[in-house]
């Protein structure tokens, strides 16, 4: 009889703590927002002889990642874009770490722009002479939680704001920042 009561007790711990993982504890996406985009260094130059323009430009890029879960998760290779009308131009990953339950963490990037794909593109030219550069950001987490030691789910989060009102070369250069942006 004591047997089919301890049986009958594991089974009812069980199932609570399947319903718990999957209810109160059930993982959700984490929110990902670019809090603000700074020029960190900039050169422009053009050789009007070979007809080429050189650019070099490096980005700092203040992320902000909200964790809404009941549990804290690690995050892995994961990465901020720049792109100028779809094209990947630039990059810089996130390295790996951890977010506590209900913590919103600061992460500050250095955002390398690949010169050599700017320049390549036809419109950078114009876009250039007009002052300002269309450009945006993906921001992608990929999180691991673990529920009760075994359970392991698996979620990710992407932001791709735009950069509002183009990239302003003036502003930038004063080292103004573009803020606040939101997460799609």
């Amino acid at each position: 009889m004591c047997l089919v009561v301890a049986l009958c007790v594991a089974i009812a711990l069980v199932l609570l703590g399947v319903i718990l993982a999957l209810t109160v504890f059930k993982p959700r996406h984490p929110i990902t927002n670019v809090d603000s985009v700074r020029l960190q260094n900039m050169s422009l130059a053009m050789d009007i002889f070979s007809m080429s323009v050189n650019v070099n430009l490096t980005l700092e890029v203040d992320v902000s990642v909200n964790n809404p879960n009941k549990l804290g998760f690690n995050y892995y290779n994961s990465f901020a874009q720049l792109n100028y009308k779809g094209q990947l131009i630039g990059e810089a990953p996130i390295p790996n770490g951890d977010i506590l339950a209900e913590e919103i963490k600061g992460l500050n990037l250095t955002l390398i722009v690949m010169a050599d794909r700017l320049v390549s593109n036809s419109n950078v030219t114009k876009d250039v002479a007009l002052g300002s550069l269309p450009l945006n950001t993906l921001v992608r987490i990929f999180c691991q939680v673990n529920i009760l030691g075994f359970m392991k789910f698996y979620v990710a989060s992407t932001s791709s704001p735009k950069i509002p009102h183009f990239l302003d070369f003036k502003n930038l250069y004063k080292g103004a920042k573009l803020s606040p942006f939101t997460s799609i």
